[in-house]
């Protein structure tokens, strides 16, 4: 017994040297150096109709088989940029490229200067394969441009120059304008306003049709909408920067959409009247003559399909979706060359799931069940498979099926233990996926369309063995049900030396905003996923759970939060907390929570309404009154201000500042263009006004990333210290 209680000690004791002599994670480590970011494959895209990829590298860009992942040529090299551009252009100077059908040209972007989430200005050149010359796009004396895109032949390539479509014929290098009215905050051709770019998901708003004859486009007459204004400081007298920015209950851009016809160069306007509605999306039909045009109510719960024939004028509906609640606007359309039947997702049956239909005719549901499909992958038009991804495994997996266009044959491609991202190639034969799980790094594989690997593309060893060097925890996924017998999930990750026995600070982290799910299967967000693995060291149990709003269980979890935006959500966070508290190795009076965004908004409000149940919460770049915020967002979950009063004010942290009960810290840009620094002025104005000590700190002339030089790694010394000394 002796002998057995000295090695019992002998173990012990060699535990504790090894977790002493553990690597200690820093913030320089995490976000100066960018030690810990796993490998992935840059520059990677399928080839347009063929069976292989490309992969840009500092040195070239090269292509290879999707079969065997072998390297078949070297397409482009620096020594050939170099001896095209007189020196000027080399490959890593090249931000992205893509290929025009023929896989004979190479569209390059460079300088590349981000203006919002999906727009950015750069200098575009086009490289011929089979001349091995380039040429710039338009000429660089006018100015960067946005959004250059080829036409389906690959003869011309369109583009938007200062609000203005233009289109250059590649065989000449004559540049040709297509529109004159362009005007920064009032007119805008081809690019989406603010508020459409930010909540619909796109900024290019034009489209070549299959023949290449014509392009369709969006215009968007803005001088009616109210603008907002930021200091740009700086300067002996610092910048006024203005834009368009319309907040919740105010008036939109007028948008008419135009056809261009190339031959005639001739624009000719679709007959929709001017409504308050949106039309959120365009598509050409495989005949180049009938444009398909998505109008959404301003509600954005009924959107309808409508079929423009651009040769006579007419149109009609031809599909319609409704909701009681709100319709997700996606990129998940796919119209078949029937010129008569469109695959897409809808929520009709309660859960998202695939449908087709035939213009004019009852759509029929593919898919069915309790669980939801994410999107839709590729289709193999041909052999007439949808490969789409779900979580019918499990709520927080995203697995790859493959299914007929007569909802038969369904098929799981992927092994259910994990996050599945699958690129496939053009025609749907191939797919690179990248998979990961809670605790394992992306893992690149090379799959045909049956599901069968056939080569690692990257398999992250290196990067793995980093994380065990660091004697990294792992992340454990949970359920719990709360009070009101709603089942939510969660993950938690505690100390690598954890000790039932003793207690734990708990941080919370949440989003906990509409249909994004932060508790999944998968290696996201990797430099937060270490930051926490740093708290982990230092003692903390870092923990998040997704409460109602989330998404990926239905509508009937989902849209609960419909009118009343803000209330369930900081109950369920809350119930988190309580329920951390409940468990033997918790402290219960060191419970903090801390989010970005969505996230800061409901720190504040989750804290405010607390009732004392945390120690400490940190808000960054938060919402505090959504009647300031965009209209496409906040109506969508509240409709209009003028409708729904209550809906606004009775989740503003602004109305609960005087509850403010521990430690809160609130972090801000000053030039956030998204959720605007009034917001931090009105909360702090009531914490003022109720007499409630905090603290604050702003990041002058930053968005709402808070990013650039050195301003990473000092926000996360402050977030870091905060959480120190006051959990």
């Amino acid at each position: 017994m002796r002998i057995i209680k000295s090695l019992f000690l002998l173990i012990a004791v060699c535990s504790c040297i090894t977790v002493s002599a553990q690597k200690e994670i820093t913030l320089e480590g995490i976000w100066k150096y960018y030690q810990f970011v796993p490998s992935y494959i840059r520059g990677f895209e399928s080839m347009p109709n063929s069976d292989y990829y490309t992969v840009k590298d500092m040195v070239s860009i090269s292509k290879h088989s999707f079969e065997t992942g072998k390297e078949i040529e070297e397409i482009l090299s620096n020594n050939m940029l170099k001896k095209a551009s007189d020196g000027k252009l080399t490959i890593n100077d090249i931000d992205e490229y893509t290929f025009d059908n023929s896989c004979k040209k190479i569209l390059l972007s460079t300088e590349g200067e981000s203006i919002y989430r999906r727009s950015t200005r750069s200098n575009f050149y086009v490289y011929d394969l089979t001349t091995n010359k380039l040429m710039p796009l338009a000429d660089p004396e006018k100015g960067k441009i946005n959004f250059a895109d080829f036409s389906a032949d690959g003869s011309k390539v369109a583009f938007v120059r200062d609000y203005n479509l233009f289109y250059t014929d590649l065989s000449t290098g004559k540049e040709t304008q297509i529109t004159f009215d362009g005007k920064e905050n009032e007119i805008r051709n081809g690019w989406a306003d603010w508020v459409y770019e930010e909540e619909l998901s796109q900024a290019q708003y034009f489209c070549w049709s299959p023949d290449g004859s014509k392009l369709a486009f969006l215009r968007f007459d803005e001088s009616q909408v109210k603008e907002f204004s930021m200091t740009i400081w700086g300067e002996l007298y610092p910048e006024e920067y203005k834009y368009k920015y319309p907040k919740a209950g105010e008036d939109n851009s007028v948008v008419d959409i135009f056809v261009y016809d190339v031959k005639a160069n001739k624009c000719e306007k679709l007959n929709f009247p001017h409504e308050d509605c949106y039309f959120p999306r365009i598509y050409w039909l495989d005949n180049s003559t009938d444009l398909i045009v998505l109008k959404m109510n301003r509600l954005q719960n009924k959107v309808e399909f409508y079929r423009c024939n651009t040769l006579n004028g007419s149109k009609e509906v031809v599909l319609t979706d409704e909701n009681k609640c709100w319709i997700d606007i996606t990129d998940n359309y796919y119209f078949l060359n029937d010129n008569k039947t469109v695959i897409f997702l809808s929520e009709r049956s309660g859960y998202r799931h695939i449908y087709k239909a035939e213009f004019g005719k009852t759509p029929v549901q593919l898919t069915s069940g309790n669980y939801e499909v994410a999107s839709i992958c590729a289709i193999d038009f041909p052999k007439k498979t949808i490969f789409y991804l779900s979580n019918e495994v499990a709520v927080p997996n995203q697995d790859l099926f493959s299914i007929n266009f007569d909802g038969k044959k369904k098929k799981m491609l992927t092994d259910g233990t994990g996050w599945n991202e699958p690129t496939f190639n053009s025609n749907a034969h191939f797919y690179c996926n990248q998979y990961s799980n809670a605790n394992t790094p992306p893992v690149f594989t090379l799959h045909n369309a049956s599901g069968k690997k056939l080569y690692t593309i990257e398999d992250n060893e290196a990067f793995k063995a980093k994380m065990q060097s660091y004697n990294f925890t792992s992340k454990d996924l949970f359920t719990f049900t709360t009070s009101e017998g709603v089942e939510l999930n969660g993950w938690m990750m505690k100390p690598a030396d954890f000790n039932p026995n003793k207690k734990y600070p708990v941080l919370m982290y949440v989003y906990g905003g509409p249909e994004t799910p932060q508790v999944l299967n998968s290696y996201d967000d990797p430099l937060n996923y270490v930051w926490y693995q740093m708290l982990c060291q230092k003692g903390y149990i870092v923990a998040c759970v997704d409460g109602r709003g989330t998404g990926r269980k239905g509508d009937a979890f989902t849209k609960v939060i419909y009118k009343q935006m803000g209330k369930c959500e900081a109950i369920d966070q809350i119930e988190a907390a309580k329920y951390f508290q409940s468990l033997p190795y918790v402290d219960k009076d060191r419970v903090g929570i801390w989010g970005w965004s969505f996230g800061g908004y409901l720190s504040a409000l989750s804290m405010f309404k607390g009732d004392g149940t945390f120690k400490m919460a940190i808000s960054v770049a938060p919402v505090t009154n959504w009647r300031y915020y965009d209209n496409i967002y906040t109506e969508r979950y509240l409709q209009k201000p003028q409708d729904n009063p209550s809906g606004y004010d009775d989740n503003s942290p602004c109305f609960f500042a005087d509850q403010l009960e521990g430690n809160y810290l609130l972090i801000h840009g000053t030039a956030d263009d998204n959720v605007h620094f009034q917001n931090a002025i009105d909360l702090v104005t009531q914490l003022n006004k109720a007499n409630k000590q905090y603290e604050m700190f702003f990041y002058p002339n930053k968005n709402h990333s808070i990013y650039g030089g050195n301003t990473r790694l000092h926000l996360y010394y402050k977030l870091t210290n905060f959480i120190l000394e006051n959990l």
